[in-house]
């Protein structure tokens, strides 16, 4: 059985490898120009993708609880294959439309349940205290492989608009056979008496009853919104002072590098400083780097943007594992769905405020202004999430 629920973690890799190879992310605006959208229709279909993750992530994450991470993540990867196959053979507003519900739906299916199947497989072989290692290593995949995607992305553009549309199907559906040679753990995740009430009574319990789940939960989905806002904002404060599309692309390439790098090294660095050191060095890196962005008009902003990436990887894998440690199996993919449904609630929240800064004011100041904005909601919860930690250890 140890050696089944090890391979598990090669099969995971592959999935994580189809999912985040992803071709079509540097020039998906430049796709939808060449159909002939105008932006706000380009945008419209990205806000229903967006909106399809927060409808359907609770409701998959539950699901997964029910009747096993493997079927979910195999229907996940048919999902993300189909949406991809639409994109390649199809035109439209409509049929593109369709397509971004699929792909949102498929992601929320995959988002926790591999998470979930990888935490519960080392578990299963007595070693779940090497999640971190093996989380980091998931995310350095992934990161890895956006990397590569995104500087292959723009050369099969320039063959053919349509190209990378039809070679990311053949990728996603390479975590089509992956997820289903996935062995499922012996562990209970079977619930009594599914249906919506029980999927209430998980969000219940692990926002209100549970007061370390809750701080948790919280910390971790402020600090995930503060590197998801980044990831955006940075493309278009290079574009302000001067940078090419062609040199943010770059860029984009190496800082995912970076992210993937840490991430492989996570374990050991949060070993190293120690919990509470790793928060705070981690929560002031994310937050001081848009006030200090905020002072800088011109290339040394990257020096400060690979210090926040190295910063994401050492807190992405880190949070996650916390969270993982006080959430019982047969709610461990809800849990991780509420966190990633409150990363996209706190972001749909804050979007709009940062888009109004972004056209009434210069960068800087938004910056400035963001990185407060965080900074506040950073220190409304970090010492209740620290306290909980310490609960943890003793």
């Amino acid at each position: 059985m140890a050696k089944s629920l090890q391979s598990n973690i090669t099969k995971l890799y592959i999935i994580k490898i189809a999912k985040w190879f992803m071709l079509t992310m540097p020039i998906l605006m430049l796709f939808y120009k060449d159909m002939g959208f105008s932006d706000r229709e380009s945008f419209q279909l990205k806000a229903f993708y967006s909106i399809a993750i927060v409808i359907f992530e609770i409701p998959s994450g539950y699901v997964a609880d029910v009747i096993g991470r493997k079927k979910t993540l195999i229907a996940g990867s048919i999902l993300g294959t189909l949406g991809f196959i639409v994109y390649a053979t199809t035109s439209g507003y409509f049929y593109f439309l369709i397509a971004e519900i699929i792909l949102g739906i498929g992601q929320s299916f995959v988002s926790g349940a591999d998470s979930a199947l990888l935490y519960d497989s080392l578990k299963g072989m007595d070693r779940d205290k090497e999640y971190i290692k093996y989380e980091g290593r998931n995310f350095t995949v992934g990161n890895y492989a956006e990397a590569i995607a995104g500087l292959l992305g723009g050369t099969l553009a320039a063959i053919h608009m349509r190209l990378p549309f039809i070679l990311q199907s053949g990728i996603a559906f390479m975590a089509v056979p992956a997820s289903i040679l996935l062995v499922e753990p012996g562990l209970s995740t079977g619930r009594k008496k599914p249906g919506i009430k029980d999927i209430l009574h998980v969000v219940w319990y692990a926002m209100v009853e549970n007061a370390k789940l809750r701080y948790n939960l919280i910390y971790s989905s402020i600090m995930g919104t503060a590197t998801l806002t980044m990831a955006w904002i940075y493309q278009l404060y290079l574009n302000n002072i001067g940078f090419t599309s062609t040199f943010i692309g770059a860029t984009h390439t190496v800082l995912n590098l970076i992210v993937g790098t840490t991430t492989l090294y996570a374990y050991k660095i949060e070993a190293k400083l120690k919990p509470t050191l790793t928060i705070w060095l981690t929560s002031i890196i994310i937050t001081g780097s848009y006030v200090i962005a905020g002072f800088i008009n011109s290339a040394w902003i990257l020096i400060v943007l690979g210090i926040f990436y190295f910063s994401r990887g050492i807190a992405t894998p880190v949070l996650k594992d916390y969270i993982n440690r006080i959430t019982s199996s047969d709610i461990r993919a809800t849990v991780l769905s509420i966190r990633s449904l409150l990363i996209r609630a706190f972001f749909a929240l804050i979007a709009p405020f940062v888009g109004f800064l972004s056209d009434n004011y210069d960068r800087a100041f938004s910056m400035k202004i963001i990185g407060i904005a965080f900074t506040i909601l950073v220190g409304s919860v970090i010492f209740l999430f620290l306290n909980s930690l310490k609960e943890n250890e003793n």
